[in-house]
């Protein structure tokens, strides 16, 4: 859950003062960035220390005061300094499919710094400066290049015009290291230049300030900046609900409040979130925050990070203990990046069981089969074939399947003691009073009467306490719109229903109310049987309840709606 009022900190920095902690130059300027000085902060093991420091020169190290106060010093494997802290498996790689380019975006790239690989969007690795370098980076090898980038290089440009002479590109993606690193000045060259081509749609900003440097989001001059271009969308990355904090929540607000969507990229990783309850608070406490996740990454096979990839089937049990548990707004979708440039697949649990030509056999997150009949045919006859299971459920003979012990259906038996199901309105509303398989009591057979309570077709007479059903169990009267155009009256008013009111047909020497079982006259010279007044109407109780022989008008009928819907 969001902690109220302020993020930890760790004791050195206790007693700076509020304004300094606030300002994201402050953060940067101590941001911690040797193992040595992480050694006088966090306990770190003396033995490892010289091992840990030669990685410095393979990877950079970079943690703001505020995100190392998130690690819990006395947890070894705490999830945020599994992601920040340098770590000596790092240096045991040895599967062989880890690789410095893992999703060869190089050779996607037609000028230095872009990569096209979708039809309609690119990528732009703009700069090398992260906030916090993450230990599980896709882009180490970016981040070692120590050039200035502080003004709009030659290679910028020939990006830019790249996505001009290319109209088919309709989405930016602004990324490095961290889009909001960017120089103030660059960053704004990169939106403008950009915005201004009128087929980009799309800009977006891939950044984890929002988690690791929340700070900077507090700085009014670069929301605005933000704000001033209306094609901006954010693209940022919370990998544990840890990581949402009161700072990060207040960042998030500026940008929702300027008018971008924030969208959120996790990566599965071993020993941070690679748990169906990590995930879930993750993805209740983004939405908290107006963050949607968006994707789930399973972990590149990047240099150095082998130790925090999962198995696939990690990341299906996730999925599985997202999907109908949360949300749908919380539910991302897992993807493998592929290698040589194959692009984000998406990964789901099964939920197509199996399929005829007539029907598919459909699951829920419950673990229910059911058929479900994908077009709109004919009803078929059942298979004569005697079978089970899923092969019934194709067949026609059944329908669906449920799993002993549903939170779901156990509900139900309660609603069913609760509330005494009528079958005028099962008829009235087209759904069964009752099935075996929802495991309610058995309803008693119904009888010719209450069978007869069907809304009925527009071409027979109409009883009164069916006019009342209709608009009470369904809210409209539109079946009755055809056999009102044959009355020829005048349309009754009903200023207390919001649907639209027809004529509504009425008692009269051409138009008679035939008496139940006699046959009335059809236009065209056809006979269909009336219809029974049904004993009970929906909603009311059996001594309200009387059937009437014509149907009420005017006032009357108003005072009988009234009646039902008190």
């Amino acid at each position: 859950m969001l902690r109220t009022g302020a993020g930890p900190r760790h004791p050195e920095w206790k007693d700076v003062p509020l304004a300094e902690w606030e300002d994201w130059r402050w953060q940067m300027h101590n941001a911690v960035r040797t193992t040595q000085r992480l050694a006088e902060l966090l306990p770190i093991p003396a033995q490892g220390l010289a091992t840990l420091a030669e990685l410095e020169t393979q990877y950079k190290l970079a943690i703001p005061p505020y995100y190392l106060s998130l690690i819990n010093p006395e947890d070894p494997y705490d999830p945020i300094g599994l992601q920040a802290l340098p770590n000596l498996a790092e240096t045991l790689g040895n599967s062989g499919v880890e690789l410095e380019d893992p999703l060869e975006e190089d050779k996607d790239s037609p000028v230095p710094g872009l990569t096209h690989r979708y039809p309609d969007r690119v990528l732009l690795v703009t700069t090398p400066v992260c906030s916090m370098y993450c230990r599980f980076c896709t882009r180490k090898r970016v981040t070692m290049d120590r050039d200035g980038w502080d003004a709009p290089s030659h290679d910028d440009r020939r990006m830019v015009d790249y996505v001009r002479n290319h109209p088919e590109i309709h989405d930016c993606i602004i990324s490095g290291g961290d889009a909001l690193m960017l120089s103030e000045g660059k960053l704004r060259w990169f939106l403008t230049e950009l915005a201004a081509i009128e087929h980009v749609g799309v800009i977006r900003l891939g950044t984890r300030v929002p988690v690791t440097l929340p700070q900077k989001l507090f700085d009014t001059r670069l929301i605005e900046l933000l704000q001033s271009v209306d094609k901006v969308w954010i693209q940022t990355h919370f990998n544990h609900p840890t990581e949402i904090t009161p700072e990060a929540a207040r960042g998030c607000r500026n940008l929702v409040n300027a008018g971008m969507p924030i969208s959120n990229h996790s990566v599965l990783l071993k020993g941070v979130n690679d748990s169906v309850q990590t995930m879930r608070d993750l993805v209740r406490g983004l939405l908290r925050i107006k963050v949607r996740p968006y994707y789930l990454f399973h972990c590149d096979p990047v240099v150095g990070a082998g130790h925090f990839r999962t198995t696939v089937w990690k990341g299906m049990e996730i999925i599985e203990g997202l999907r109908g548990h949360v949300s749908g707004l919380a539910v991302p979708t897992y993807v493998v990046d592929g290698l040589h440039g194959a692009g984000k697949i998406p990964l789901l649990p099964n939920y197509l069981v199996s399929a005829s030509e007539n029907a598919v056999v459909l699951r829920n997150y419950e673990g229910m089969l059911f058929r479900y009949s994908p077009e709109d045919r004919e009803a078929t006859e059942p298979s004569p074939l005697t079978t089970t299971g899923v092969s019934n459920l194709l067949s026609g003979q059944g329908s669906k399947l449920l799993p002993e012990g549903t939170a779901r259906i156990e509900r139900r038996k309660s609603y069913a003691q609760n509330v005494e199901p009528t079958d005028v309105t099962a008829a009235a509303t087209g759904a069964p009073a009752s099935t075996a398989d929802d495991a309610r009591p058995k309803a008693p057979a119904k009888s010719k009467r209450a069978v007869a309570a069907k809304a009925p077709p527009a071409d027979r007479k109409v009883l009164p306490d069916q006019v009342v059903q209709s608009v009470v169990v369904k809210g409209k009267l539109s079946e009755l719109a055809a056999a009102a155009g044959r009355s020829g009256r005048p349309k009754t008013r009903l200023d207390s229903v919001s649907t639209p009111t027809p004529h509504l047909p009425l008692e009269s020497e051409n138009h008679p109310v035939p008496a139940a079982g006699k046959s009335a006259a059809r236009r065209g010279g056809s006979r269909r049987a009336a219809v029974p007044a049904p004993a009970v109407v929906a909603g009311a109780s059996t001594d309200q309840a009387t059937p009437a022989a014509s149907v009420p008008v005017g006032s009357e009928l108003l005072t009988v709606l009234a009646q039902r819907n008190r």
